[in-house]
């Protein structure tokens, strides 16, 4: 039996995640604890399209892009924790509750996404998460949400 996944890098998270840009929003996770809980990290740049509109000479990441952030830190913590390496997991938002906004993110930002399960097993559809959000160890954001786990083919 090999190790377990506790680290995913870029090429690993594309192998995972369906997303490309300018929708993939997490650079690396780490702290894989099986589906129990992991760590995400976004790096924020000026280059990404919505700093072009939100806002122009004040940009600000979107708090949606950050909860999708959270998210796909979850997927690819489930993802790599049951070996759905090959570009068959698809995952959906079902609800997003509790979300509060607290501190801007902005280009030159690292966020670290921290998650955790707290609904959800192998072989389940419908997994819970709770996430937070933070820069530099400032609460940016936080919330639970849940999504549905689809296996493709």
């Amino acid at each position: 039996m090999s190790d377990p996944i506790t680290t995913a890098d870029i090429q690993l998270i594309q192998k995972i995640l369906p997303h490309r840009y300018p929708f993939l929003l997490v650079d690396k996770v780490h702290s894989i604890d099986g589906t129990s809980s992991a760590v995400g990290i976004k790096n924020v740049t000026m280059n990404e399209p919505h700093f072009q509109g939100h806002f122009p000479g004040n940009p600000i990441m979107p708090g949606v892009t950050i909860i999708e952030a959270m998210a796909q830190t979850s997927a690819v913590m489930v993802g790599a924790s049951l070996g759905l390496i090959n570009g068959d997991l698809l995952v959906y938002f079902m609800a997003i509750d509790g979300c509060k906004f607290r501190r801007k993110v902005v280009p030159g930002d690292v966020l670290e996404m921290r998650v955790e399960t707290t609904r959800g097993k192998p072989g389940g559809k419908v997994w819970r998460f709770k996430g937070v959000a933070t820069v530099d160890g400032e609460l940016a954001a936080e919330a639970e949400f849940t999504a549905m786990m689809d296996l493709q083919g």
